[in-house]
Protein backbone atom coordinates (compact mmCIF):
# COMPACT_ATOMS: atom_id res chain seq x y z
CA UNK A 1 0.00 0.00 0.00
CA UNK A 2 1.28 3.26 -0.70
CA UNK A 3 0.03 4.64 2.91
CA UNK A 4 0.89 2.09 5.72
CA UNK A 5 -1.69 0.28 8.04
CA UNK A 6 -1.10 3.00 10.40
CA UNK A 7 -2.08 6.10 8.98
CA UNK A 8 -5.14 4.56 7.24
CA UNK A 9 -7.19 4.95 10.47
CA UNK A 10 -6.32 8.79 11.06
CA UNK A 11 -6.69 9.40 7.36
CA UNK A 12 -9.92 7.48 7.95
CA UNK A 13 -11.14 9.60 11.49
CA UNK A 14 -10.13 12.57 9.90
CA UNK A 15 -12.75 12.25 6.64
CA UNK A 16 -15.36 11.22 9.56
CA UNK A 17 -14.81 14.17 11.37
CA UNK A 18 -15.85 16.49 8.17
CA UNK A 19 -18.17 13.92 6.46
CA UNK A 20 -20.29 11.94 8.96
CA UNK A 21 -23.94 10.97 8.32
CA UNK A 22 -26.36 12.65 9.85
CA UNK A 23 -28.59 9.34 11.73
CA UNK A 24 -31.37 9.04 14.31
CA UNK A 25 -29.08 6.24 16.07
CA UNK A 26 -25.70 8.18 16.08
CA UNK A 27 -23.84 11.02 18.00
CA UNK A 28 -22.36 13.28 16.20
CA UNK A 29 -17.98 13.04 16.19
CA UNK A 30 -16.73 14.26 18.75
CA UNK A 31 -19.97 13.95 21.08
CA UNK A 32 -20.64 11.45 23.61
CA UNK A 33 -21.45 8.09 22.29
CA UNK A 34 -25.30 7.09 22.18
CA UNK A 35 -27.07 5.19 24.59
CA UNK A 36 -26.33 1.63 24.14
CA UNK A 37 -30.03 0.86 23.88
CA UNK A 38 -29.92 2.85 20.50
CA UNK A 39 -27.22 1.23 19.34
CA UNK A 40 -28.65 -1.85 19.49
CA UNK A 41 -32.09 -1.30 18.71
CA UNK A 42 -30.70 0.18 15.07
CA UNK A 43 -27.63 -2.36 14.05
CA UNK A 44 -30.51 -5.40 14.75
CA UNK A 45 -32.72 -3.29 12.27
CA UNK A 46 -30.16 -2.77 9.77
CA UNK A 47 -29.27 -6.37 9.55
CA UNK A 48 -29.91 -6.90 5.45
CA UNK A 49 -32.05 -3.61 6.03
CA UNK A 50 -30.98 -0.07 4.47
CA UNK A 51 -30.63 2.82 6.35
CA UNK A 52 -33.35 4.40 4.32
CA UNK A 53 -35.66 1.41 5.21
CA UNK A 54 -34.84 1.77 8.80
CA UNK A 55 -34.67 5.05 9.72
CA UNK A 56 -38.47 5.28 10.01
CA UNK A 57 -39.15 2.30 11.98
CA UNK A 58 -36.11 2.71 14.32
CA UNK A 59 -37.81 6.23 15.33
CA UNK A 60 -41.52 4.71 16.30
CA UNK A 61 -40.03 2.83 18.17
CA UNK A 62 -37.49 4.73 20.19
CA UNK A 63 -40.85 6.97 20.37
CA UNK A 64 -43.26 4.27 21.81
CA UNK A 65 -40.36 2.24 23.73
CA UNK A 66 -37.55 4.88 24.75
CA UNK A 67 -35.71 2.26 26.72
CA UNK A 68 -34.51 -1.14 26.99
CA UNK A 69 -37.10 -1.35 30.08
CA UNK A 70 -40.30 -0.22 28.04
CA UNK A 71 -39.13 -3.00 25.09
CA UNK A 72 -38.93 -5.31 27.79
CA UNK A 73 -42.24 -4.77 29.21
CA UNK A 74 -43.87 -4.97 25.71
CA UNK A 75 -46.70 -7.30 24.48
CA UNK A 76 -45.17 -9.46 21.47
CA UNK A 77 -48.35 -8.84 19.46
CA UNK A 78 -47.18 -5.16 19.99
CA UNK A 79 -43.34 -5.31 19.01
CA UNK A 80 -44.39 -7.71 16.34
CA UNK A 81 -47.19 -5.58 14.34
CA UNK A 82 -44.41 -2.62 15.02
CA UNK A 83 -42.01 -4.18 13.04
CA UNK A 84 -44.14 -5.89 10.51
CA UNK A 85 -42.55 -4.28 6.81
CA UNK A 86 -38.92 -4.82 8.44
CA UNK A 87 -38.64 -8.57 7.16
CA UNK A 88 -36.47 -11.13 8.81
CA UNK A 89 -38.77 -11.57 11.40
CA UNK A 90 -36.94 -13.89 13.73
CA UNK A 91 -35.19 -10.59 14.41
CA UNK A 92 -37.94 -9.25 16.12
CA UNK A 93 -38.39 -12.29 18.13
CA UNK A 94 -34.29 -12.04 19.81
CA UNK A 95 -35.21 -8.34 20.00
CA UNK A 96 -37.90 -8.93 22.63
CA UNK A 97 -35.95 -11.86 24.04
CA UNK A 98 -32.99 -9.75 24.36
CA UNK A 99 -34.42 -6.35 25.66
CA UNK A 100 -35.91 -8.59 28.41
CA UNK A 101 -32.06 -10.68 29.20
CA UNK A 102 -30.84 -6.87 29.19
CA UNK A 103 -33.73 -5.88 31.59
CA UNK A 104 -33.31 -8.44 34.35
CA UNK A 105 -29.40 -8.00 34.71
CA UNK A 106 -29.65 -4.41 34.73
CA UNK A 107 -28.40 -3.01 31.91
CA UNK A 108 -26.42 -3.93 28.85
CA UNK A 109 -23.22 -6.29 28.98
CA UNK A 110 -20.27 -3.33 28.07
CA UNK A 111 -17.78 -6.24 26.11
CA UNK A 112 -18.02 -8.11 23.31
CA UNK A 113 -18.50 -11.38 25.00
CA UNK A 114 -21.04 -10.07 27.44
CA UNK A 115 -23.07 -9.08 24.39
CA UNK A 116 -23.02 -12.19 22.66
CA UNK A 117 -24.84 -13.95 25.21
CA UNK A 118 -27.83 -11.89 24.45
CA UNK A 119 -30.61 -13.62 22.29
CA UNK A 120 -30.04 -12.79 18.33
CA UNK A 121 -26.62 -10.88 19.19
CA UNK A 122 -23.89 -12.00 16.73
CA UNK A 123 -20.15 -11.28 16.47
CA UNK A 124 -21.14 -8.21 14.72
CA UNK A 125 -23.80 -6.54 16.86
CA UNK A 126 -21.69 -7.64 19.46
CA UNK A 127 -18.19 -6.06 18.06
CA UNK A 128 -20.67 -2.73 16.76
CA UNK A 129 -22.04 -2.10 20.49
CA UNK A 130 -19.46 -2.47 22.22
CA UNK A 131 -16.96 -0.07 19.56
CA UNK A 132 -19.82 2.70 19.27
CA UNK A 133 -21.10 2.76 22.51
CA UNK A 134 -18.69 1.77 24.80
CA UNK A 135 -15.19 2.72 23.04
CA UNK A 136 -14.14 -0.84 22.88
CA UNK A 137 -11.60 -1.53 20.76
CA UNK A 138 -13.45 -3.79 18.62
CA UNK A 139 -13.55 -5.32 14.91
CA UNK A 140 -16.51 -4.25 13.10
CA UNK A 141 -16.97 -6.09 9.66
CA UNK A 142 -20.71 -5.16 7.89
CA UNK A 143 -21.19 -5.39 4.08
CA UNK A 144 -19.68 -1.81 3.71
CA UNK A 145 -16.69 -2.58 5.97
CA UNK A 146 -16.39 -5.92 3.66
CA UNK A 147 -16.68 -4.36 0.61
CA UNK A 148 -13.89 -1.34 1.43
CA UNK A 149 -11.52 -3.71 2.87
CA UNK A 150 -11.52 -5.92 -0.17
CA UNK A 151 -10.86 -3.15 -2.22
CA UNK A 152 -8.17 -1.74 -0.21
CA UNK A 153 -6.40 -4.58 -0.51
CA UNK A 154 -7.21 -6.03 -3.71
CA UNK A 155 -8.57 -9.68 -1.76
CA UNK A 156 -8.95 -11.33 -4.77
CA UNK A 157 -10.09 -14.78 -2.77
CA UNK A 158 -14.04 -15.08 -3.14
CA UNK A 159 -16.76 -14.12 -0.39
CA UNK A 160 -17.51 -15.70 1.99
CA UNK A 161 -14.03 -17.43 1.91
CA UNK A 162 -12.53 -14.32 1.94
CA UNK A 163 -13.89 -13.15 5.08
CA UNK A 164 -11.24 -14.86 7.47
CA UNK A 165 -8.92 -12.54 5.38
CA UNK A 166 -11.03 -9.60 5.26
CA UNK A 167 -11.39 -9.44 9.34
CA UNK A 168 -7.59 -10.04 9.74
CA UNK A 169 -6.96 -6.69 7.44
CA UNK A 170 -9.73 -4.39 9.31
CA UNK A 171 -8.25 -5.26 12.56
CA UNK A 172 -5.07 -4.36 11.70
CA UNK A 173 -6.34 -0.95 10.38
CA UNK A 174 -8.30 -0.44 13.41
CA UNK A 175 -7.22 2.46 15.49
CA UNK A 176 -6.72 1.83 19.59
CA UNK A 177 -9.00 5.20 20.46
CA UNK A 178 -12.09 6.13 18.24
CA UNK A 179 -12.87 2.55 17.85
CA UNK A 180 -16.59 3.46 17.06
CA UNK A 181 -15.87 6.41 15.05
CA UNK A 182 -13.51 4.84 13.03
CA UNK A 183 -16.35 1.43 12.51
CA UNK A 184 -18.91 4.20 11.21
CA UNK A 185 -16.38 5.93 9.15
CA UNK A 186 -16.12 2.66 6.95
CA UNK A 187 -19.59 2.00 7.46
CA UNK A 188 -20.05 5.56 5.71
CA UNK A 189 -17.32 5.41 3.24
CA UNK A 190 -18.96 2.31 1.78
CA UNK A 191 -22.00 3.24 1.89
CA UNK A 192 -21.30 7.25 0.05
CA UNK A 193 -18.25 6.59 -1.66
CA UNK A 194 -17.16 2.65 -2.15
CA UNK A 195 -20.36 1.47 -3.59
CA UNK A 196 -20.85 -1.59 -5.22
CA UNK A 197 -21.47 0.37 -8.50
CA UNK A 198 -19.29 3.04 -9.97
CA UNK A 199 -17.22 3.89 -6.70
CA UNK A 200 -16.32 7.42 -6.19
CA UNK A 201 -12.67 6.98 -6.26
CA UNK A 202 -11.46 10.06 -6.67
CA UNK A 203 -12.89 11.84 -3.55
CA UNK A 204 -11.88 8.88 -1.30
CA UNK A 205 -9.45 9.62 1.07
CA UNK A 206 -8.01 6.33 0.65
CA UNK A 207 -7.97 6.59 -2.59
CA UNK A 208 -3.93 6.46 -3.12
CA UNK A 209 -3.40 3.40 -0.76
CA UNK A 210 -6.52 1.22 -2.62
CA UNK A 211 -4.67 -1.63 -4.25
CA UNK A 212 -8.33 -2.24 -6.20
CA UNK A 213 -8.16 1.40 -7.71
CA UNK A 214 -4.28 0.61 -8.67
CA UNK A 215 -5.38 -2.49 -10.29
CA UNK A 216 -8.05 -0.04 -12.72
CA UNK A 217 -10.95 -2.89 -11.43
CA UNK A 218 -12.40 -1.49 -8.46
CA UNK A 219 -15.66 -3.31 -8.83
CA UNK A 220 -14.22 -6.16 -9.33
CA UNK A 221 -13.91 -6.32 -5.43
CA UNK A 222 -15.12 -8.23 -3.04
CA UNK A 223 -14.79 -11.26 -5.61
CA UNK A 224 -18.58 -13.15 -4.97
CA UNK A 225 -19.70 -16.76 -6.47
CA UNK A 226 -22.22 -17.03 -8.93
CA UNK A 227 -26.02 -16.71 -7.52
CA UNK A 228 -27.33 -19.89 -7.70
CA UNK A 229 -31.52 -19.36 -8.87
CA UNK A 230 -34.21 -18.99 -5.88
CA UNK A 231 -36.72 -21.64 -6.21
CA UNK A 232 -40.24 -20.64 -6.68
CA UNK A 233 -43.08 -21.65 -4.17
CA UNK A 234 -46.29 -21.12 -5.00
CA UNK A 235 -49.44 -20.77 -2.37
CA UNK A 236 -52.95 -19.38 -1.72
CA UNK A 237 -54.05 -16.33 0.72
CA UNK A 238 -57.83 -16.05 1.80
CA UNK A 239 -59.35 -12.92 2.18
CA UNK A 240 -62.55 -13.73 4.09
CA UNK A 241 -65.05 -10.71 4.36
CA UNK A 242 -67.65 -9.71 7.12
CA UNK A 243 -69.73 -6.77 7.81
CA UNK A 244 -66.42 -4.93 6.99
CA UNK A 245 -64.55 -7.33 8.74
CA UNK A 246 -61.49 -9.27 7.23
CA UNK A 247 -60.73 -12.93 8.96
CA UNK A 248 -57.13 -12.86 10.47
CA UNK A 249 -55.28 -15.71 12.24
CA UNK A 250 -52.10 -15.70 14.02
CA UNK A 251 -49.09 -17.87 12.87
CA UNK A 252 -47.36 -20.37 14.92
CA UNK A 253 -44.66 -18.52 17.15
CA UNK A 254 -41.60 -20.15 15.50
CA UNK A 255 -41.19 -20.54 11.69
CA UNK A 256 -41.57 -18.81 8.77
CA UNK A 257 -43.31 -14.88 9.79
CA UNK A 258 -43.98 -16.55 13.20
CA UNK A 259 -46.56 -15.10 15.88
CA UNK A 260 -47.70 -12.40 12.73
CA UNK A 261 -51.22 -11.62 11.92
CA UNK A 262 -51.99 -13.08 8.73
CA UNK A 263 -54.16 -14.38 6.04
CA UNK A 264 -55.54 -17.39 6.14
CA UNK A 265 -53.46 -19.04 3.53
CA UNK A 266 -52.54 -22.72 2.26
CA UNK A 267 -49.33 -23.37 4.27
CA UNK A 268 -47.10 -22.81 0.67
CA UNK A 269 -45.08 -25.47 1.34
CA UNK A 270 -42.53 -26.51 -1.30
CA UNK A 271 -44.92 -28.97 -2.61
CA UNK A 272 -47.58 -26.85 -2.49
CA UNK A 273 -48.82 -25.83 -6.03
CA UNK A 274 -51.32 -22.53 -5.67
CA UNK A 275 -54.17 -24.75 -6.80
CA UNK A 276 -55.84 -25.98 -4.27
CA UNK A 277 -58.89 -23.43 -2.73
CA UNK A 278 -61.41 -24.77 0.36
CA UNK A 279 -64.70 -25.61 -0.99
CA UNK A 280 -66.99 -22.35 -1.38
CA UNK A 281 -67.34 -19.77 -4.02
CA UNK A 282 -64.09 -17.56 -4.14
CA UNK A 283 -63.27 -15.32 -6.46
CA UNK A 284 -60.08 -15.00 -8.09
CA UNK A 285 -58.52 -11.40 -6.81
CA UNK A 286 -55.08 -11.51 -8.28
CA UNK A 287 -51.68 -12.55 -7.59
CA UNK A 288 -48.95 -11.68 -5.66
CA UNK A 289 -45.05 -12.13 -5.57
CA UNK A 290 -42.47 -11.59 -3.09
CA UNK A 291 -38.86 -13.05 -2.44
CA UNK A 292 -37.85 -14.59 0.90
CA UNK A 293 -33.80 -15.04 1.28
CA UNK A 294 -34.00 -18.49 0.44
CA UNK A 295 -36.89 -18.77 -2.26
CA UNK A 296 -39.40 -16.68 -4.31
CA UNK A 297 -43.56 -16.89 -3.59
CA UNK A 298 -46.27 -16.65 -5.79
CA UNK A 299 -49.54 -16.19 -3.86
CA UNK A 300 -52.97 -16.50 -5.60
CA UNK A 301 -55.46 -14.63 -3.92
CA UNK A 302 -59.04 -16.19 -3.37
CA UNK A 303 -61.56 -13.62 -1.47
CA UNK A 304 -65.37 -14.22 -0.15
CA UNK A 305 -67.78 -13.01 1.91
CA UNK A 306 -68.49 -15.36 5.47
CA UNK A 307 -72.07 -15.98 6.14
CA UNK A 308 -70.73 -17.96 9.44
CA UNK A 309 -67.87 -18.07 11.34
CA UNK A 310 -64.41 -19.55 9.86
CA UNK A 311 -63.24 -22.54 11.41
CA UNK A 312 -59.99 -22.45 13.57
CA UNK A 313 -58.65 -19.38 15.55
CA UNK A 314 -58.63 -15.90 14.31
CA UNK A 315 -60.19 -12.49 14.55
CA UNK A 316 -62.45 -10.05 13.02
CA UNK A 317 -60.24 -7.24 11.76
CA UNK A 318 -62.04 -4.18 10.75
CA UNK A 319 -60.84 -3.61 7.29
CA UNK A 320 -60.48 0.02 7.60
CA UNK A 321 -57.86 -0.11 10.36
CA UNK A 322 -56.40 -2.90 8.45
CA UNK A 323 -52.58 -1.25 8.51
CA UNK A 324 -53.09 -0.99 12.54
CA UNK A 325 -53.01 -5.06 12.03
CA UNK A 326 -49.47 -5.21 11.62
CA UNK A 327 -49.65 -7.83 8.46
CA UNK A 328 -46.15 -8.86 7.12
CA UNK A 329 -44.91 -7.42 3.60
CA UNK A 330 -46.57 -10.66 1.78
CA UNK A 331 -50.15 -10.50 3.18
CA UNK A 332 -50.30 -7.20 3.28
CA UNK A 333 -49.53 -7.08 -0.58
CA UNK A 334 -51.97 -9.94 -0.80
CA UNK A 335 -54.89 -7.81 1.18
CA UNK A 336 -54.55 -4.78 -1.59
CA UNK A 337 -55.56 -7.41 -4.43
CA UNK A 338 -58.17 -7.52 -2.29
CA UNK A 339 -58.77 -4.55 -1.82
CA UNK A 340 -58.38 -3.45 -5.49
Amino acid sequence: MSASEDTVGARLLAWYDRHARTLPWRSPPGTPPPEPYRVWLSEVMLQQTTTAAVAPYFLRFVERWPTVEALAAAEDAEVMAAWAGLGYYSRARNLIAAARAVAERGGFPDTEAGLRELPGVGAYIAAAVAAIAFGRRAVVVDANVERVVARLFAIAEPVPQARKSIRERTDAITPDTRAGDFAQAMMDLGATVCTPRAPRCLVCPLSDACLARASGEPERYPVKPTKKAKPLRRGVALWIEREGNVWLVRREGRGMLGGMRALPDDGWSARADGSGAPAGEWRQAGMVRHGFTHFDLELRVLATTAAEEPLGPGEWWPIDRLDEAGLPTVFAKAAARALG
